[in-house]
């Protein structure tokens, strides 16, 4: 049976709403549209209420904008696609939890392109279990990660990944051997892919293994230095979320 994803339409223009509507009930069988709303406050409502798996998002409000939406929703997990006018905001959206972003006027196509990168981003054939064909290097007992690039696939063991850094819509791997590996996904697929294991999302434009910590400096959110020297910047709003776990960590090492 075909997956199905929970879709919600946010957006203050009817016009639009309609648009996306009749793209996504008529051509894209795949997306199931649970709801729509023109305003913040509406939007949160029907997040909650419908734990969508995709969200198509304008990002200007009459009272807010999408990023407030995110910021108020953050407990819960779906993919965003944004919708704007203004370039500007495109770095920005994909630091949130963005995997792509509609220029308005919206073009049916570009619907489509941004649809094929969330079912991208939902096959994740990644990890490779045990296996006792010794000679393979391929298949043994450290679970590993095939990294889709622009030049091919790398297959790391996902222990060595020291952190994963957001830019634009893709992701940049640093390795415990100081290779930088640049993967075509976004972080966030990446967050849920190690939502089980000791990684976390301490920004939005950053995912630590906690392996690798060596040190909180302390600040408004602060920074961690990871063991290979780098300092990475803990938002205000991850560091409570961040400071739990480092602790529950810590604790399961003793």
């Amino acid at each position: 049976m075909e997956t199905m994803y929970k879709t919600i339409i946010l957006d203050d223009d009817l016009q639009i709403r309609l648009l996306l509507e009749n793209l996504i009930t008529k051509k894209i069988p795949q997306l199931h549209l649970v709801g729509k709303a023109d305003s913040v406050k509406t939007s949160v409502e029907i997040i909650e209420q419908e734990q969508p798996d995709l969200v198509f998002m304008d990002i200007g409000f009459p009272d807010g904008d999408g990023f407030d939406i995110i910021d108020k929703t953050e407990e819960l997990k779906y993919d965003v696609i944004f919708i704007t006018s203004h370039d500007q905001f495109a770095m920005k959206a994909f630091e949130y939890k963005a995997i792509h972003y509609l220029k308005k006027p919206i073009m049916p196509d570009e619907v489509f392109k941004a649809v094929d990168r969330f079912f991208a981003s939902k096959i994740q054939p990644e990890t490779l279990k045990h296996h006792k064909k010794s000679e393979n290097l391929l298949l043994q007992d450290e679970p590993r990660l095939i990294i889709p690039g622009i030049d091919g696939l790398s297959i790391v063991k996902i222990m060595d990944i020291i952190r994963c850094e957001a830019s634009d819509v893709y992701t940049i791997f640093y390795m415990k051997n100081s290779k930088k590996l640049i993967a075509s996904r976004s972080l966030n697929n990446y967050e849920k892919l190690f939502s089980d294991i000791n990684f976390i999302r301490i920004h939005s434009k950053h995912l630590i293994n906690l392996k690798y910590v060596q040190q909180y400096l302390k600040g408004k959110g602060g920074y961690v230095v990871m063991e290979n020297g780098d300092e990475v910047e803990v938002s205000v709003r991850k560091k409570m979320d961040f400071m739990n776990k480092l602790k529950d960590y810590a604790r399961s090492l003793s």
